[in-house]
C-alpha cells in the first residue's frame, strides 16, 4: 500500500529533523505558517538562523529534490521568514540563512546557503 502524499511529507521531515539535530541544529519550529505561506523547519545553525525549505523526491521523473525550490518558492519563503522575525523580535543583525535539505530517495543533501534573501 502506498503512503498518501502528506503522510509521506511529514516521514521525510521527521528524518531530516533527526539528521539537523545529528548535525548541531537546534530546532526551534516545524511547519511555521502564515497567510503567505509555510516555512519546513526554522532552526539555528550556530550563530544563524536558518530557515529549511525540505523537499522529497522518490523518483528523478520530475527533476531531483534540491531543483524544486524555484524562484517564486523562494520569494514566498523570505515572506514567511520576514513575519517569524517580526513576530519573535530578531534584530536586523541576526544573521540569516536560507537552506534546502533535500531527500532523493533515501538519500539527504543539506544545502547551505541555498538561496539568498528575495524581497
Amino acid at each position: 500500500m502506498r503512503m498518501n502524499t502528506r503522510a509521506t511529507g511529514a516521514q521525510k521531515e521527521e528524518q531530516v529533523c533527526a539528521y539537523l539535530l545529528s548535525q548541531g541544529v537546534r530546532i526551534v519550529a516545524r511547519n511555521f505558517r502564515s497567510r503567505q505561506g509555510e516555512i519546513d523547519i526554522v532552526g539555528y545553525d550556530g550563530p544563524y538562523l536558518v530557515f529549511f525549505e525540505v523537499k522529497y523526491r522518490s523518483g528523478e521523473s520530475r527533476g531531483s529534490a534540491a531543483e524544486a525550490v524555484g524562484a517564486v518558492k523562494q520569494k514566498k519563503i523570505c515572506r514567511v521568514a520576514d513575519y517569524y522575525r517580526y513576530l519573535h523580535h530578531c534584530t536586523e543583525d541576526t544573521p540569516l540563512r536560507f537552506d534546502v535539505v533535500a531527500v532523493d530517495k533515501e538519500c539527504v543533501q543539506w544545502i547551505k546557503d541555498a538561496f539568498y534573501y528575495r524581497a
